[in-house]
């Protein structure tokens, strides 16, 4: 029996078909993919707040540093709340004793980028540095010649109990600026920083699927935010040369997201 070869039109007829049905379910599948990002994101953001509170539970209910400085040997030891640095080299940091999988758990699945501090080896995520957490500046030396830092040079955040609404008090979430990822929290309305291209660093990445970000709150329940909030003391310059407005954003446009009083 002769087989009928396929025609040049039959040929075209079904590579147009292909490439029909590709575009139509291409965008699909990403959407999906995208989703499954999101999810993992959430789960990690809801594993960092358990974390948080058993940190938290056993200290006294003082929540985790952002960062402190201590002069160790002649170099400094940075301890921050997602990892401890010194000479380069970087290890978990003390919260992480609580989560099972902290090089999992540590990286945002939809940032790909490198750190913008220090060794970081995972990164993507910021803490709300403004009004929880505590942080220090680098070791000085006063007029005793005595050295000060860690607690010495701490501004204190505020304790769990001075917080009423941990439903709408931001922990931890998806950091972003021009630069990258951030891992400080900033509150727009500059109460602590006294700087605001500091406080435009410290913005939200809105960079999961439908352009939102993800945080979790104080009570450990995870939120979605979709519009990007460019701060009420964000410059035209800021937002464009430091936070990449829209892009990045804050929760809100006045501290009411970070500071739930």
């Amino acid at each position: 029996m002769t087989r009928r070869a396929f025609t040049i039109i039959e040929v075209t007829v079904t590579v147009a078909v292909v490439a029909a049905l590709t575009a139509v379910l291409l965008p699909g599948l990403s959407a999906v993919n995208g989703m499954s990002r999101r999810t993992k994101c959430q789960s990690n953001l809801r594993q960092m707040g358990i974390a948080a509170a058993a940190y938290a539970a056993q200290s006294n209910e003082a929540m985790p540093p952002a960062v402190l400085y201590f002069a160790d040997g002649g170099a400094v030891r940075t301890v921050a709340w997602d990892f401890e640095q010194r000479n380069g080299e970087a290890r978990p940091g003390p919260l992480w004793s609580w989560t099972g999988a902290p090089s999992e758990v540590q990286q945002c699945p939809d940032y790909l980028g490198p750190s913008t501090f220090g060794a970081d080896p995972f990164t993507g995520y910021n803490y709300n540095t403004t009004y929880i957490g505590h942080e220090g500046t680098y070791p000085e030396i006063n007029p005793d010649g005595q050295v000060l830092d860690g607690w010495r040079t701490a501004r204190m955040g505020r304790p769990l109990a001075a917080f009423a609404s941990h439903d709408r008090t931001a922990l931890f979430g998806e950091g972003g600026w021009k630069g990258g990822a951030n891992k400080f929290m900033r509150a727009p309305m500059n109460s602590v920083e006294g700087s605001l291209p500091m406080v435009a660093a410290g913005a939200q990445a809105f960079r999961h699927v439908g352009a939102c970000t993800c945080f979790v709150c104080l009570d450990g329940h995870v939120s979605v935010c979709d519009r990007p909030c460019r701060g009420a003391r964000t410059t035209d310059s800021l937002a464009g040369a430091v936070m990449d407005f829209p892009a990045n954003g804050f929760l809100s446009d006045d501290d009411s997201a970070y500071d739930g009083r």
